[in-house]
């Protein structure tokens, strides 16, 4: 593992939450770094919205955003029972677990997951979502890796929960709906960049998160002024 990453990580996540604060790309960041450092093949991010609903937040690429959808739509698996309980859900073999998740269990193989490990992203007692980390070969999950994930996802959470008012819940409630308004913005400037330039989803979103980190500007301004037409954006898709 390469520690100096590591730590940086740690860093980029307990510094990232400044008053212009882009969420969906902080989350990104997450999933990321989860991805490069621990060995999963993909990693995902649910948050609960206002009314307590889990959301699909960032992706570390297409396949795991469609899975993490597939399993809020059908009310099955891990990730979901990671949130519920406040307690990480590690499955080395998807297949042993067919009778519990058969919906999911299905899915993440045809979309070729093998094992699958949730960690819960919470303070205390409160719970405001699940990192989920998704592995290609079944098989036990490093013994140093998954404390380590879970202390990203914890430093995360701080960041999230971090707040300069007294009313934290409703300052992190306002964050939350306004990252999925964001979230909306995005996946239409995602289809729409993929169907004109002729490249798939996640080629689209690099493109676009390439750009407003290029241009110092928020994802969620960059996919609204593409959808709008509202602006040229010169080498947006290179």
């Amino acid at each position: 593992m390469n520690e100096r990453l590591l730590a940086k990580t740690f860093v980029e996540l307990a510094d990232n939450l400044v008053a212009d604060f882009d969420l969906i790309d902080f989350l990104r960041l997450l999933t990321d770094r989860c991805v490069g450092m621990l060995g999963a093949s993909a990693a995902g991010v649910l948050l609960a919205d206002r009314d307590g609903e889990l959301r699909v937040m960032a992706a570390s690429d297409e396949q795991v955003r469609l899975l993490e959808l597939f399993q809020l739509q059908n009310d099955e698996g891990p990730c979901l029972d990671c949130f519920r309980t406040g307690a990480p859900v590690s499955v080395p073999d998807l297949r042993a677990e067919s009778a519990r998740w058969p919906r999911f269990v299905a899915q993440a193989q045809l979309h070729g997951f093998g094992a699958v490990q949730a960690l819960p992203m919470r303070l205390r007692d409160e719970v405001v979502g699940a990192l989920n980390l998704f592995r290609a070969t079944p098989g036990p999950f490093d013994p140093v890796g998954t404390p380590i994930a879970q202390a990203l996802a914890d430093v995360a959470t701080i960041s999230l929960l971090q707040q300069r008012s007294i009313h934290r819940s409703t300052v992190l409630n306002e964050q939350l709906q306004t990252a999925l308004n964001s979230r909306v913005l995005i996946e239409q400037a995602k289809g729409k960049l993929a169907e004109r330039h002729d490249i798939d989803m996640e080629q689209a979103f690099t493109a676009l998160r390439r750009y407003a980190r290029a241009h110092n500007r928020r994802l969620s301004d960059v996919a609204r002024a593409f959808i709008d037409d509202s602006e040229p954006l010169p080498g947006l898709v290179r």
